[in-house]
């Protein structure tokens, strides 16, 4: 299993190559009865929670601009005891984030909903890359980020204007791919849709819209891989 990219840098993208494999991976093969209970502890405290299918990844690198990197289908238990065990699993996680710019180039992000693993929580509406996200075999990171964007805030991105490329910010506690995305409304507009949108839902992911204006402006429950990307988009102009 082999993780080889710099951490803690921001870096520019021009492919992702990351696949996803039929084999099982070795952590949710290893450890079928420490996911069965940690699971049934989960389910106590958050009886919401869906046992879903997500991807973990056992190899990533990035070369020449490129990220290159091997996943599995693992169940989402499989995922809950991974996240208390990142540094002996043999496994990582990546995920991508669609940065949503508003037309005054204020920042969109949202707060996670009471009932989900991280309640009160303020990041770009995004989740964990599932088989639907791939397209033979590879990782759509575009569809990713406008179907986690849709289903979360209502916000259409598939006709909003893109970044020229991805970059990308890996640390101890994963790495995300992330592009700006570019919308002409307001920030203020774009939280007043959110939030009705929110309010038509039954059990909502988001609690709300978080509107960030400047590199200082930033939210309590940020977390943590935020702050250096809020920071870059402020330092770098829209392109």
């Amino acid at each position: 299993m082999s993780f080889d990219l710099p951490r803690n840098v921001i870096l520019p993208v021009d492919a992702v190559d990351v696949r996803l494999v039929a084999s099982p991976h070795p952590f949710e093969r290893d450890n079928q009865t420490a996911i069965a209970e940690n699971w049934r502890r989960e389910m106590e405290m958050k009886p919401a929670l869906y046992d879903g299918t997500v991807v973990l990844l056992s190899a990533l690198s990035y070369r020449d601009s490129r990220l290159i990197g091997r996943c599995h289908a693992v169940k989402y238990s499989t995922f809950m005891l991974w996240r208390k065990n990142r540094e002996l699993s043999g496994a990582e996680h990546a995920y991508a984030h669609a940065v949503l710019v508003a037309g005054d180039n204020a920042l969109v992000a949202i707060r996670m909903g009471s009932h989900t693993v991280n309640a009160g929580r303020v990041y770009f509406a995004a989740g964990s890359f599932e088989p639907i996200d791939f397209r033979d075999g590879v990782v759509d990171i575009d569809f990713n980020m406008i179907r986690e964007v849709g289903e979360e805030t209502g916000i259409d991105l598939s006709g909003a204007a893109r970044g020229q490329r991805y970059y990308t910010l890996s640390t101890s506690s994963g790495t995300v791919i992330f592009r700006r995305y570019h919308v002409p409304e307001p920030a203020e507009e774009l939280a007043r849709r959110i939030s009705a949108f929110v309010a038509t839902e039954a059990e909502p992911e988001i609690e709300s819209p978080v509107i960030i204006r400047n590199a200082t402006d930033l939210p309590v429950g940020l977390m943590g891989h935020m702050k250096p990307l809020i920071e870059w988009h402020f330092a770098n102009e829209l392109v």
